[in-house]
């Protein structure tokens, strides 16, 4: 058990801990929200960073830095108001200026409780327009920024290292399983190049690299007590990338009908309805810095995304199941399916997509 009352006193936080409970379900890092007894003090949110993941701790907390003092830099220039509940505010270390602590195990961080303010869950055309428009706005905000991110996981979403990464476990075959999965890869291999094709635009100076999100989820936002969205959360991920990242993962997991892992693959379709809202908020917020080249390969985005994870599904499943979790023996091999079959349904929409983000951008 960690010794949250030493922890918490390493931050330079105000008033007297009052106590320290589990709060959410996140998947990678540990989260507690920290009371204080005071009726005019703040509450914080403390986090125990994974650095098994995240290996580069510096690295992730400069981005995060850099990102939520500029755009608060923005905020404030606007004039807007409650800026605190618009911006993640992190809490430096006692004398020391960074914003994590390492005891000698775990890293760890803390920032400003945003008073007032819940997450959803739910996917729906409402929830998925909000989404977009703030994913949007996100990015517009930190298009000027100059500052030098890196990569808090390298590469990512670099389409062509995954493919590199399912070659390799095929030549190894480690667990004899290439002689069962021969229909999926070469349907893969046929559409390596064109699933490559964002490395190759931004290597031709087409394609730029921006300043995205990089997770890009319903429940990533935060919104007031009107429902209305307050600011993005989540920035673990903040690092350059296409925006393609933004816009096709958010498809990826938002507008499918089915589940992840859905054995029933009848079930797994691409929602057209949640694909116009996201696609509607996104552009709102985005055409204004977006390049005709980014507009006109949303649909390739749409595409790549499922395309990438059915290759990395397919790669642990090849491996041996070293690095998702399984709940049974071929669970790596169902969820590449699912993956494979969304990518079908996404190519069967992509000429209304096209039509639709024409009639949207064009606006």
């Amino acid at each position: 058990m960690a010794d949250f009352n030493g922890i918490v006193a390493r931050f330079a936080t105000e008033g007297t801990v009052g106590s320290v409970k589990p709060l959410g379900n996140g998947l990678i890092n540990d989260t507690y929200v920290v009371r204080t007894e005071e009726a005019d003090m703040p509450d914080y949110v403390l986090q125990r960073i994974n650095h098994h993941i995240f290996t580069d701790v510096d690295v992730l907390q400069s981005n995060i830095e850099a990102v939520t003092a500029h755009i608060r830099r923005k905020l404030e220039e606007s004039g807007a108001d409650d800026i605190d509940r618009k911006v993640l505010r992190f809490i430096p270390v006692r004398g020391g200026g960074k914003t994590y602590h390492f005891d000698g195990e775990s890293y760890w961080r803390m920032m400003a409780f945003i008073p007032g303010a819940h997450t959803l869950e739910a996917v729906t055309p409402e929830s998925s327009r909000d989404a977009g428009r703030a994913f949007g706005e996100f990015q517009a905000m930190l298009v000027d920024m100059d500052a030098d991110l890196k990569e808090s996981i390298p590469d990512f979403h670099n389409m062509e290292l995954r493919l590199r990464q399912l070659r390799e476990a095929v030549a190894l075959d480690k667990a004899g399983r290439v002689e069962g999965v021969r229909d999926i890869l070469e349907e893969i291999e046929s559409r390596a190049d064109e699933m490559c094709l964002a490395e190759r635009l931004h290597r031709e100076g087409k394609l730029p690299k921006r300043i995205c999100h990089c997770d890009t989820k319903v429940n990533n936002m935060m919104f007031d007590e009107h429902g209305q969205v307050l600011c993005v959360i989540d920035l673990d991920t903040v690092m350059p990338s296409y925006v393609f990242s933004d816009y096709g993962d958010f498809l990826r997991t938002g507008a499918n009908k089915g589940d992840e892992d859905d054995r029933d693959l009848s079930r797994v379709e691409f929602d057209m309805d949640i694909f116009r809202a996201f696609t509607e908020g996104y552009l709102s917020s985005a055409r204004t810095f977006l390049t005709p080249v980014e507009i006109d390969n949303l649909p390739y985005a749409a595409a790549m995304f499922p395309y990438m994870q059915a290759v990395r599904f397919l790669a642990d499943y090849i491996n041996g199941d070293t690095y998702y979790k399984i709940q049974y023996p071929d669970h790596n091999l169902v969820r590449t399916r699912a993956q494979m079959k969304l990518l079908h349904s996404v190519d069967r929409h992509t000429p209304e997509m096209r039509a639709f983000i024409a009639s949207v951008a064009g606006a």
